[in-house]
């Protein structure tokens, strides 16, 4: 008896599934528990939000060979970067007092105010709010289960990509 296998489309729907769980619980927390996102939160929540439109994407397209590896590598460099600034926020979250940047403004009022640039690049380095540690889970922060869940997608995404290009190939072989 052969195991039962994930279709390719599946695969990707639940990529986006786990992607947009997460999501909700971010929102959940901002707007049920009431925990304010700082600048580096709302970096990952995009890079999160790139990664599940790959995989929907994906999912519809439902590509062959490389098309799948594509999919699978852009989702990966998507998730690396959202993974550098998750891990950005944790090096931040771990600083000595003295060591953390001043607090700056909220996204909003920077992107009404400031020159485009200095907002990514208060967005990029992160502010003194980025360092606060509101809500963790097992001794992790917030941005510590980003950072891991980042991992486990690009490697996902990785994953599915060759997957793909195995079984297209072991079919051409037969």
């Amino acid at each position: 008896m052969r195991p039962m296998r994930f279709s390719q489309r599946s695969a990707n729907i639940a990529g986006a599934a786990i992607c947009a769980a997460l999501l909700g619980f971010g929102y959940y927390l901002q707007y049920v528990q009431g925990l304010n996102p700082c600048p580096l939160c709302y970096v990952q929540r995009y890079f999160f939000m790139a990664v599940a439109a790959v995989f929907v994407v994906a999912a519809i397209h439902d590509p062959r060979r490389g098309g799948a590896l594509a999919y699978g590598i852009l989702a990966a460099l998507l998730a690396a970067t959202g993974a550098a600034a998750a891990s950005r926020q944790v090096w931040l979250q771990h600083l000595p007092a003295d060591k953390v940047p001043q607090c700056g403004p909220d996204l909003f009022f920077m992107l009404k105010n400031l020159p485009l640039a200095d907002t990514l690049m208060k967005l990029v380095e992160g502010t003194g709010e980025c360092a606060k540690v509101d809500w963790s889970f097992l001794g992790l922060s917030i941005a510590g289960w980003a950072l891991i869940w980042f991992v486990v997608l690009a490697l996902y995404a990785l994953w599915l990509g060759i997957r793909r290009m195995r079984s297209a190939a072991a079919a051409d072989s037969r």
